[in-house]
Parts: C-alpha cells; structure tokens; sequence
C-alpha cells in the first residue's frame, strides 16, 4: 500500500453563543479548521483534522493547506502509511513546529492503519489500558457569575460532574467571586477546577490561588505566561492546589523542562498541540517517569480529533481520566457537526469509537455546506 494524494478543506464551524468559550486568551466565537484526506493505491482513505488556531501555534487555515499541498506531500507520495515514524520525522525536517497540521497527517495515517487492518487506532497504541467511556468536563466562561451558574447548572443536569471554570480575565476580584457563585449554586459534590490560560501575573496567581482555596478545587490550569517556567515553579511552591501545565507544553522538549524545574503537579497533553498521538504519548510516558500525571486537553476540536484524543486517552496508562476529566468537548460546543450522526459525547462521558481506524465516518454534504460557509 502506498499513498497516492492528499486533499484539504478549509471549514468553519460556529460557537453555540450561550456556551461561547471566552478566556484570558479572547473570545471563541468560530472555529476555520483543515480537514485532511490522505489517498492510497488501495482505495483506502485516511482523514485527519487540524484545528488550527493563530493565537495558539501561530498556525492558520490557508497556510496549512499551502504547506501541507506544497512541502509535506511530496514527502509522503509514494511512500507506505505504516512508516508513521519516518514519515513524522521527514515532515520535522521541512518544517519546524505547525503542530496541528503534522497531528493531522499522523490522524490520517493512523486511520489508514487501523481500515487496513480492521482495528480501531487505540489497539494500534498498544489496547485499550481503562474503560472505553471517558470522564470529561465541562467548561464555562469568564463571563458573569450568574452566567456561569446558569451554565453550570445546566451541564451538571445533564450529567456532568466536574466543571472548569475560566479565569484570568479582568480582575481577580471578578475571578473570585465567580467560583464563588458556582461552588455556592452546585455545592460540594461535583469538581471544579479553573484555567487562567496563562492570564495571571505570578503575583496575581500566587494571591489569587491562596484565595481560592476554600472552595476545593482538584487543580488550577496554566496559571501564568506559557514561557514563564521559573515563575509557575513559583506559583506551584507558594500555594496549596495543584497546577496544570498546558500551554507551556507543546514539545517533549517543553515537558522536560516543566519537570526539571518541577513547575506542576500534572501536565496537559493532546494529539495537536503535540504534533500527533504519538507525541502525546511520548509526553505522557516521561511525565510518568517523573511521577506526574497526565490529561486531555482541548482546542475544541471537531469530531476527527476528538476521536484521536479519545483514542490517546484509553490507550495511555498516564492519562488518568478518572483523576482529572477529559477536555473531549468541542462537539458540544459546536452548532455543525461534520458526522451524519451525533459522537458519543454527552452526560459528562466520552466514547471512544470502535470502528476501524479512528472509528469517524465524514457527512460529505455537511462538510461541503461548511467548506461553503468560508466564502
């Protein structure tokens, strides 16, 4: 088997408003994601999903199509999908980082692997190590607190049972109050967290934190600038809640140096931020050497990469889902769905699907009517 020709798409999708995802980082309010489609001389046909985001990776939809048409294509015609390590490594050695665009190559690839031979991709990783349905969380915005209770509410109805609340947008007053509201509306049974997105100063952090902690929560995410590895150590040694690295960990190389420094308590990993499931793994392993455990994050991904994250997650010993809940979410959030059928995301649990490969099968008039949307 040998690949033959890539396509790409460039779609948008829109942001249910009551919901809309607004952080340090800006509001969320469309996403124009790239799907991908690799060809094989056996009429098999692997896809993959970039959910490519300028104020994450630096990495935008018309780029990727150009660099993935352009640079990464003839490095992959010719040559058999199964080769998955040396085909990364020759798309490491045309382009340095474009993260999300190389996770969607190696969806792709996997996808192919998995039809070929009949297995879902997380058999392709090594086997299911945990049950199939996956813990997630639910996450609202740093909106007003009546807002965020309102939300709140309507999640945990449905089945939820840990919430993350965003923070680190406007003043840690505001920060404050709004857990605040939400601990006092849910009481003391369902989780919380929160997620700065890195909006905090370091003293902002330490002070806010210490001021959170009365009302419990399992951990508190990216407290400070992703660069400021010295000053999240500082954080997690001058409070008390466990911190999350997230956005300061794209690379191995990111992670190495989060735990040299011992700057967090847990570290987020996922297919695209990562540069592909195999990465992530990778990540998630030497966490585990140190003693750190890992979870799913998101950059509300359709369906293609939540099912990569969801076939990471069940195969990876050191993702502890069950700990800290899944972020497999961005189909809850999106009003198009590119699947004729809904995914198996709902009451606070993600399926990982069993079909072959990565178990996604595309509506191809959905996916056109979003292509369109971009004109």
């Amino acid at each position: 088997m040998i690949i033959t020709g890539i396509e790409t798409k460039i779609i948008t999708a829109t942001i249910n408003p009551d919901i809309m995802i607004i952080s340090s980082l800006g509001s969320h309010r469309l996403s124009r994601y790239v799907l991908i489609s690799i060809h094989t001389d056996e009429g098999i046909t692997g896809i993959g999903e970039a959910t490519v985001m300028p104020g994450w990776s630096g990495e935008v939809p018309e780029g990727t199509c150009v660099l993935i048409e352009r640079y990464f294509l003839p490095e992959l015609l010719d040559q058999s999908p199964f080769d998955v390590e040396k085909l990364m490594l020759r798309l490491d050695n045309v382009a340095a980082d474009n993260c999300f665009a190389k996770a969607a190559i190696e969806m792709a690839l996997l996808d192919i692997q998995g039809k070929k031979l009949g297995v879902p991709v997380y058999d392709l990783l090594g086997g299911a190590c945990r049950d199939k349905d996956i813990p997630i969380k639910f996450v609202v915005a740093a909106t007003e607190p009546d807002i965020a209770v309102r939300n709140a509410r309507r999640m945990v109805d449905t089945g939820f049972s840990t919430i993350k609340i965003k923070v680190g947008r406007g003043h840690p007053d505001a920060d404050v109050e709004r857990v605040h509201r939400v601990r006092e509306a849910l009481g003391e049974q369902i989780d919380l967290t929160v997620d700065a997105n890195g909006g905090w100063s370091v003293t902002d952090a330490v002070q806010t934190i210490r001021r959170l902690e009365p009302y419990d929560l399992i951990m508190v995410e990216q407290p400070v600038h992703r660069k400021d590895i010295r000053g999240m150590a500082r954080v997690r040694a001058e409070t008390r809640i466990p911190i999350m690295a997230d956005e300061s960990v794209f690379s191995i190389m990111d992670a190495m140096e989060v735990i040299r420094q011992d700057a967090a308590d847990i570290i987020s990993v996922y297919p695209g931020k990562n540069g592909g499931i195999l990465k992530s793994q990778q990540i998630a392993k030497l966490a585990e050497a140190a003693g750190k455990p890992c979870h799913i994050g998101s950059n509300l991904e359709l369906e293609i990469g939540s099912a990569a994250m969801a076939h990471l997650a069940v195969a990876t010993n050191n993702i502890q889902s069950e700990r800290y809940p899944a972020d497999i979410i961005g189909p809850l959030y999106h009003q198009e769905r590119i699947t004729a059928e809904p995914t198996a995301i709902h009451g606070g649990i993600a399926r990982v699907p069993d079909g072959p490969g990565l178990g996604i099968e595309i509506d191809e008039g959905r996916v056109e009517q979003m292509a369109n949307m971009n004109l």
